[in-house]
């Protein structure tokens, strides 16, 4: 088997930097989509719990834009669409006290925002829960008796599919020739692009965002064909674009929305009216009269209104800020950690697997906490330890040094927060955070510099679940691992803690022999045969270690190498 295997390592071809971490675009699963929509209202909800009245800026651009629509005649009765927290609302009837507002919003949270805001009336304002796919206006509202709705962003975070089922909705309560002030998310704004390169494509133009809300990007010929099969006139049709610049980090964004005004219409027309303006107010473009007047320049971050928080932009750009991450609390014993990890919020579309604690982790650091001899005196390598790096932080009070390594440059950033908030001396300056790609020679030498001798003990956890990312895995570790032996129990260990997914284990364990590794023991949570023989069933407790096994599905395998 031995010469099998080194045969097969010669005839390989040289090994080439892997990317762990696929950067190819599959979309949506059909479960998550369907989850996705079925929880929308919980989503939102949670949204407004976190950011309450703090995300979106308060619209006071309604006035510049659209002011004609809001005075002559009589009192105007209006209907905000998607009232999220008042943002709209409020600075409208600050500018026109004459007008009646009924704002709804299908996330229950919102509309006590909106109700609980200082500037709530009931002579000024009729707040309820609705969602426009299901409730009927007519409930709530008396039919024909609307002037105006808004719908500020607000279309887009609905299944481009239910759409219509909005707009049937609203002209149950509009009057004859009233208008819909419209403003949402254009094709090619920079949050679509940044979502081109992720798994979080639901259908075409339509997306969720890291915390389970979705968002659908508008073309002019789609919103343009919506209105009028629903029966509406096109009054007013912009593209608008605004590039806004970050100075402080450096950066610069670039902003696409739709505006546009819709007039209902008794009849449906299947042209556009002639008394519609359709224009693109592109920056930059000469000789064109803006229609929305925000368009006029590059413009500081803080300096201009573009409906978005800062940490939104933030999030854009892919930073993240404070509000994305959460810490969790771990206790091993008599050690007690404070891990700062994702947000769980964030955990279903985040593309990196190391922002967050692994059940694996926590398993193994459990086990290292009870047998410090594991590792007591030697020389530890951690593969794949993510942001957590929990059990490298337990191996160092025994190790002689711990080198934990990550190929995820997001991960590495929070793991060293997260070593420096946790460890003090001495154990701090025998922990050093490394990068290391599987297979990435330049990241293998710089390791092997750390440590010329090569690890006595090596340690991954759930790092078997990309099928691809097997054989890179023992290559490092064959390079990085002792040679030195000096008898079975003193010989260097790989130990692989996880729960299957992916890779199975014979393919698993087809790949370490290809490297030479020769599995020594293994043991799975729930046969007993494997609970108190052997290597790894002596690190557990007699009785009671239930508490110290996640999953039913974990397994752990400790090889040598030959």
């Amino acid at each position: 088997m031995a010469t099998n295997a080194q045969d097969t390592q010669e005839n390989q071809q040289p090994s080439q930097k892997l990317q762990i971490y696929s950067t190819s675009s599959t979309g949506v699963t059909p479960f998550w989509r369907e989850k996705y929509e079925r929880d929308a209202k919980k989503y939102w909800d949670i949204f407004y719990k976190r950011h309450e009245d703090r995300f979106f800026k308060d619209r006071h651009y309604l006035d510049k834009e659209w002011g004609q629509y809001f005075t002559g005649g009589e009192r105007k009765v209006i209907l905000e669409v998607g009232c999220g927290a008042g943002n709209t609302i409020f600075p409208l009837v600050a500018t026109y006290p004459d007008t009646f507002v009924h704002a709804c919003d299908f996330s229950p949270r919102a509309v006590n925002l909106v109700k609980t805001h200082k500037d709530y009336k009931d002579t000024h304002f009729s707040a309820f829960v609705c969602d426009l796919t299901i409730d009927d206006l007519n409930k709530e509202i008396s039919p024909a008796s609307i002037d105006i709705v808004t719908m500020i962003f607000v279309l887009s975070a609905v299944s481009p599919e239910k759409m219509a089922l909005v707009l049937q909705n609203i002209k149950k309560v509009l009057k004859p020739n009233g208008y819909v002030l419209f403003r949402d998310y254009a094709v090619g704004d920079l949050a679509q692009e940044r979502f081109t390169c992720k798994d979080q494509k639901i259908s075409e133009n339509f997306y969720v965002r890291g915390d389970g809300t979705r968002a659908f990007y508008f073309s002019n010929d789609f919103l343009t064909t919506l209105f009028k099969d629903n029966g509406f006139d096109v009054e007013e049709l912009g593209l608008c674009c605004k590039q806004v610049e970050n100075r402080s980090r450096e950066l610069v964004m670039n902003r696409r929305w739709i505006q546009a005004v819709f007039r209902f219409s008794d009849m449906s027309i299947s042209c556009f009216s002639k008394k519609a303006a359709i224009k693109e107010n592109l920056l930059g473009q000469e000789n064109v009269e803006p229609k929305v007047k925000e368009n006029t320049s590059k413009k500081t971050l803080n300096s201009i209104e573009v409906d978005i928080s800062e940490g939104l932009a933030a999030e854009m750009f892919g930073i993240l800020p404070s509000l994305d991450s959460e810490v969790i609390e771990i206790k091993l014993r008599d050690q007690n950690f404070k891990i700062d990890v994702l947000s769980r919020e964030y955990q279903h579309t985040c593309k990196s697997t190391g922002l967050m604690l692994w059940e694996s982790a926590h398993m193994m650091a459990s086990l290292l906490a009870l047998n410090p001899t594991i590792v007591k005196g030697k020389k530890v390598l951690e593969l794949g330890c993510g942001c957590g790096g929990i059990c490298s932080m337990v191996a160092v009070r025994s190790a002689n040094l711990v080198v934990a390594t990550d190929g995820d440059a997001k991960a590495l950033e929070l793991l060293t927060r997260n070593v420096a908030s946790n460890l003090r001396p001495p154990s701090l300056a025998k922990l050093i955070v490394k990068r290391l790609e599987w297979g990435n020679q330049e990241h293998i030498q710089a390791i092997k510099e750390l440590n010329s001798g090569g690890f006595e003990v090596i340690i991954g956890t759930d790092v078997t679940y990309d099928p691809e990312a097997i054989l890179p895995l023992f290559e490092t570790a064959k390079e990085l691992m002792s040679s030195n032996c000096n008898g079975e129990n003193q010989q260097s260990a790989l130990i692989l803690c996880h729960v299957l997914r992916r890779a199975d284990e014979q393919s698993i364990l087809a790949s370490a022999s290809q490297f030479g590794f020769r599995l020594i023991d293994k043991w799975h949570a729930g046969i007993s045969s494997y609970s108190s023989q052997g290597i790894i069933g002596s690190w557990f407790p007699e009785n009671g270690c239930e508490e110290y096994i996640p999953s039913t599905a974990s397994s752990i395998l400790y090889f040598h190498v030959q």
